[in-house]
């Protein structure tokens, strides 16, 4: 314990032996984490599985139903909600994983996140081994990426990735030549017309 007087500890929490927490870390109710694991600075964790050799954070948040396997890396501001997270497999930064399952040595992309909840019911994702998910995906439950897939930066994501397919949801882009210009002498034009400050 890195700073024990700034961490917190549930009734029932679990730590293996050789485990590493750093400072201003929350354990709520059901936590147990495996040897060798490191759960570094400013994590809040609550009814997480944490297998060996896995590092957490820092500033990540498992809620319950979180599962992790051996070796598996989470990152700065990761949230993950029943979730499983295969061995091996990565989510570095800014992302959330709700009502998922992650196959090994996967890698998610920063800002990626599963839209599980569609106003009435939550939604699976599954994410095969091996997958790359580019940063800034948005992954429409129900959805099945398949094994060694690869999903685009920047994609949105509903229907089916086939196992070793490239999936790519982007709208076209278009470069208007002076249109900032224009744009923003139209807009100074109406906020003149309308005499605001």
């Amino acid at each position: 314990l890195i700073d024990p007087q700034t961490i917190y500890f549930s009734y029932d929490t679990k730590l293996g032996r050789d485990v590493t927490v750093g400072p201003h870390v929350v354990f709520g109710p059901a936590v147990t984490v495996a040897n060798n694991a490191t759960i570094r600075p400013f994590c809040h964790i609550e009814g997480a599985k944490i297998a060996e050799g896995t590092v957490v954070g820092p500033f990540a948040r498992l809620r319950p139903g979180t599962k992790l396997a051996k070796d598996a890396r989470v990152g700065n501001f990761v949230e993950i909600k029943n979730t499983e997270l295969g061995e091996g497999s990565k989510i570095s930064h800014l992302t959330y994983l709700g009502d998922a399952r992650v196959g090994n040595d996967a890698n998610i992309g920063a800002g990626t996140i599963t839209c599980n909840y569609d106003g009435f019911s939550k939604q699976i994702t599954e994410i095969g081994p091996g997958a790359f998910i580019g940063s800034n995906t948005a992954l429409v439950a129900p959805l099945d990426v398949g094994e060694g897939a690869i999903v685009g930066a920047g994609s949105t994501i509903y229907r089916d990735v086939p196992a070793d397919s490239l999936a790519v949801a982007r709208a076209q882009q278009s470069n208007r030549v002076d249109g900032a210009t224009k744009l923003r002498k139209s807009k100074r034009a109406r906020k003149h017309k309308r005499g605001d400050r």
